[in-house]
């Protein structure tokens, strides 16, 4: 039996990191711990076993360390979301404002199948900006997206907020920062 783990003491806070003023949650703490590692997407596939997912979809870079291990655990197909020019067959684009300007993320165009039920995994939920554009993209491509997970929340964000309108879905994630 794994011991059940405070997965909030596995996250390392970096400061000023990539700038000034932000408080990076670091998860290579979490990566480094087997046991957490497993709960974390024990945890998350139990939440998410009963509601008949097709494909999990995980933004790059961070979010495919879980988003793979989560579409194992499911036993389904894993979608890759790359930021721009990383992915090399006919593919399908979203921009998403950032603090700062503007950013995009593509999505092979044959990744989603029509009336797919697709799950979305990020290790972080800020502002909502990149999974709202990978739900975008899903539903363009046909898909339903059924819900957003996330190993860490910044509840003093508005990502929930703008999740929960945009998609009509509630994220769910282990650890909320108020």
């Amino acid at each position: 039996m794994v011991e059940v783990l405070n997965i909030q003491s596995l996250l390392r806070d970096v400061p000023d990191f990539p700038k000034p003023g932000i408080l990076f949650k670091d998860i290579t703490p979490l990566l480094a711990n087997p046991g957490a590692r497993k709960q974390v997407v024990d945890e998350i596939a139990t939440h998410y076993k009963s509601k008949e997912i097709d494909a999990v979809a995980a933004v790059e870079a961070r979010g495919f360390i879980f988003g793979v291990l989560l579409a194992a655990a499911l036993e389904v197909p894993f979608i890759p979301v790359r930021k721009s020019g990383k992915l090399p067959y006919q593919k399908i684009q979203e921009e998403y404002s950032l603090e700062y300007g503007a950013a995009s993320i593509e999505m092979h165009v044959d990744a989603v199948q029509p009336g797919s039920r697709i799950l979305i995994h990020d290790d972080l939920l800020a502002t909502g900006g990149t999974a709202a554009a990978a739900g975008r993209m899903i539903q363009r491509l046909g898909g339903e997206v059924v819900g957003f997970s996330f190993v860490i929340n910044l509840a003093f964000l508005p990502g929930e907020k703008l999740l929960t309108t945009s998609f009509e879905v509630k994220p769910h994630y282990l650890v909320s920062y108020p």
